[in-house]
């Protein structure tokens, strides 16, 4: 990674433009609009309010400047001086992105998080609340642009959800790939996005991606919050699939495991995988010492 000062775009930032340009749509969560309408060397001011949503610049000219300001869930908002202590961000490009370059600007200083064409991989960072961040656009000069689009989805969370703050936000550090403690298990079946009980069928991996995705044959679906797993396997058994970095190593094996995770972009990521005897074992423990955060089915 590499960093610029802001203060290199001043002659851009010369010429600020406003909320919404000529020939742009937006609503609270995304954005569309076009470079032909900005006024050469502008820079166009956004601003996003919503936990996800996504941003398309067709024609990429001068630049945009997007402040992601997501609101606080009305229980976090009211809470007596509740506030987030940090909140996590995610940016996966769309296959066609071109035309502009993204970078995150943290105090002034701009770190490059998607140059032109990048792999579809997801990128993801935090800032605190009182810290100054904005996603910062740059059209790259091309003679013709008539063929660019640069757009992207984001999601964002925080620690007043009271749950990891996105799965793809630890997916790069050293703990990705670490088995869950008793205590990480029992909240993940909390609050996880879902939660499958079944066996492995299969497991492919994406070097491109660097993505390991776990095909399950589910055996019983204690939650989900989309329809990630369907039927399509053996009778009366739904399969899906789960994805983890592909550097954790995941090899197909037999047994009953409990599948955890959250919804990614679409994507069902894995958090917690404990075998299905173990966590029996430890929510039974829990439950007789009155330590299980929430009570659970179990066979």
């Amino acid at each position: 990674m590499w960093a610029l000062r802001a203060l290199c775009l001043a002659g851009l930032g010369a010429a600020i433009g406003g909320g919404g340009g000529g020939g742009a749509s937006a609503d609270q969560c995304s954005w569309r609009g076009s470079g032909l309408s900005q006024e050469a060397g502008s820079v166009e001011q956004l601003s996003l309010h919503c936990a996800e949503g996504s941003l398309e610049w067709l024609y990429p000219t001068g630049a945009l400047r997007l402040r992601l300001a997501p609101r606080l869930p009305p229980a976090a908002a009211s809470a007596k001086g509740r506030s987030p202590q940090h909140v996590t961000a995610c940016v996966k490009p769309a296959g066609t992105f071109r035309g502009a370059q993204l970078y995150l600007e943290r105090e002034g200083v701009l770190e490059l998080l998607l140059p032109e064409a990048p792999r579809p991989r997801v990128r993801c960072f935090s800032w605190l609340p009182r810290e100054k961040v904005a996603l910062f656009l740059q059209a790259t000069p091309h003679p013709d642009i008539s063929r660019r689009i640069a757009a992207f989805r984001y999601e964002l969370r925080g620690d007043w959800l009271a749950r990891p703050a996105l799965p793809a936000a630890s997916l790069t550090g050293e703990g990705a790939c670490r088995p869950c403690n008793d205590t990480e298990i029992l909240m993940a079946i909390c609050t996880s996005d879902f939660v499958i009980r079944g066996s492995i069928r299969s497991v492919s991996n994406d070097v491109e991606l660097q993505e390991s995705v776990i095909g399950v044959s589910a055996a019983r679906i204690h939650r989900q919050k989309f329809p990630l797993f369907q039927a399509g396997g053996r009778p009366g058994r739904p399969v899906g699939s789960i994805r983890t970095p592909l550097r954790c190593g995941v090899k197909p094996g037999p047994g009953t495991f409990l599948f955890t995770g959250w919804l990614h972009f679409g994507e069902a990521w894995l958090s917690c995988a404990p075998r299905y005897r173990d966590f029996q074992r430890i929510y039974e423990g829990a439950r007789r010492t009155r330590q299980n955060p929430c009570e659970f089915p179990v066979d």
